[in-house]
């Protein structure tokens, strides 16, 4: 017996597509694993919720240390993934390249074709190591930033950190960085992550369904949101210029309702009441701002939101943050969507083991909206 047909909704909005036991989202909370994200950003480092999303629990003090040297010792790339990241053209999208990365790295992976949960485990552990080895290759590569070898006692995020800069930075920096990717490391049925699930219900690899991921992570609608949105702070210029930018956005818009520009960095599917990551990540872009002396991007951001939520009623997402926090720390603004990689790897990762281990494959149906039945008429008639 077919499967009967609801109605068709735009964007997939308010339809369970699944179950799951990795994150939980409300309109209120964002839940790993049963833990509050608040909990998590203020009392754990990365690696300890990175371990949490893949083995369900949060490691003791020795788990979390044979962890990491797990994860560091993978950030020694296949030679031959190293040689295609210097051959690859410098100005091309860093997304772009991370996604050919982990396809290639499908072919050096001993585990690539083996889907049992103890491979796929070893596979999202060696991941999470090579992406962040290959972000810090691509910045040496177009910035010509030195060589920072991970340091053994160091956080994920802080040796993230040294290696896109070419140098260890202060210790707050690396926090932050740090504190961003536990905020970035799950989030439920997005894009990124349904896709990836969506790959894997197929039977395909880990590598396939990551690198699919990639490429949904991609777009300004998901995680490229970070870039515009830092791009739209340098393009208002100045504190004293955010009304008249704003203005002149919506007097753009009204007259060309067919070529809208959008304000980036705010709005979400599920918050409608405001992002509680952005609210941390603001105030720790705010300490980072007491050491750079750059809270004018604060303020900025601060002006530009009173704004949208005076006159659209529209809340920041954590893009919104993250822009000017990492702008403060120095990161290029083409690395900002790869970190967002480096961490939400452990989530999609996750959600792959959770498919695999309970699987159909995904097939929804859909409402057709073409034309009714028609009859072939023979070309010469035509």
């Amino acid at each position: 017996m077919s499967e009967a047909k609801t109605k068709a909704s735009a964007g997939l909005a308010g339809v369970i597509a699944g179950r799951t036991s990795v994150g939980e989202v409300t309109q209120t909370s964002l839940r790993y694993r049963g833990y509050d994200i608040d909990d998590l950003a203020h009392n754990t480092c990365f690696e300890e919720v990175a371990y949490l999303l893949l083995y369900g629990e949060l490691p003791t003090k020795s788990e979390l240390g044979e962890f990491r040297s797990r994860v560091q010792g993978a950030m020694a790339l296949p030679r031959e993934v190293g040689s295609a990241i210097d051959a690859m053209p410098s100005d091309i999208p860093p997304m772009d390249v991370l996604r050919s990365v982990v396809s290639l790295l499908g072919h050096y992976d001993p585990d690539a074709q083996d889907n049992s949960r103890e491979a796929n485990l070893r596979k999202s552990e060696r991941l999470l190591g090579q992406l962040a080895a290959a972000v810090g290759q691509w910045s040496r590569k177009t910035s010509g930033v030195a060589v920072v070898e991970p340091d053994p006692d160091a956080t994920h995020g802080a040796n993230l950190l040294a290696m896109m800069l070419g140098k260890k930075s202060g210790e707050l920096a690396g926090r932050v960085v740090d504190g961003t990717m536990v905020l970035y490391a799950e989030h439920e049925f997005n894009a990124s992550t349904f896709t990836a699930r969506t790959i894997a219900s197929t039977l395909a690899d880990m590598h396939s369904a990551v690198s699919g991921a990639i490429g949904a992570l991609k777009g300004p609608l998901h995680g490229g949101a970070n870039e515009a949105a830092m791009r739209q702070f340098l393009d208002i210029g100045s504190v004293d210029n955010v009304e008249t930018w704003f203005n002149d956005l919506q007097a753009h818009n009204k007259a060309h309702p067919d070529n809208k520009k959008l304000i980036m960095g705010f709005g979400h599917r599920v918050y409608k009441h405001g992002d509680h990551r952005a609210s941390i990540l603001r105030d720790w872009s705010i300490e980072l701002s007491k050491e750079t002396g750059q809270g004018h991007w604060i303020e900025m951001a601060d002006r530009l939101q009173k704004l949208m939520l005076e006159q659209k009623n529209i809340h920041p997402n954590t893009d919104y943050p993250a822009a000017h926090a990492y702008y403060q720390m120095g990161i290029p603004i083409p690395l900002y969507t790869p970190i967002f990689v480096c961490s939400r790897v452990t989530g999609w990762c996750a959600h792959v083991c959770e498919q695999y281990a309970d699987n159909r494959i995904i097939r929804p149906g859909s409402e057709y909206t073409g034309p009714s039945l028609r009859e072939v008429v023979p070309i010469q008639e035509r």
